[in-house]
């Protein structure tokens, strides 16, 4: 009998040690505020695409008389024809913009 006890207080002393562990590992959801970042190759910067940019790429679509669609399920080429837009209109109201392109 004092084995088993032996045994029982290793088992619990290794579940008490381990469960910080699995907590740790365990996913964490992702939250609203989570950035996206995308990287404009002609550039040779990165943008954070938030509201505001989802804003400027409709705007954009709209100037150029193109069919509403996500960044994400346009070529390549349409995507380096917005970043040339977009350096060309930037947003004036976000003076920290700029600094998030680096």
């Amino acid at each position: 009998m004092h084995r088993s006890h032996h045994y029982l207080a290793s088992l619990f002393l290794t579940a008490a040690l381990a469960a910080p562990i699995s907590i740790m590992a365990a996913p964490v959801p992702q939250e609203a505020n989570v950035q996206i970042r995308v990287y404009d190759k002609n550039h040779r910067d990165y943008h954070n695409w938030d509201d505001h940019e989802n804003h400027a790429w409709n705007q954009y679509l709209t100037e150029n008389h193109r069919e509403s669609h996500e960044y994400s399920k346009s070529n390549k080429r349409e995507q380096s024809q917005y970043w040339n837009w977009r350096h060309a209109h930037p947003d004036d109201d976000r003076e920290h913009h700029d600094n998030d392109r680096h």
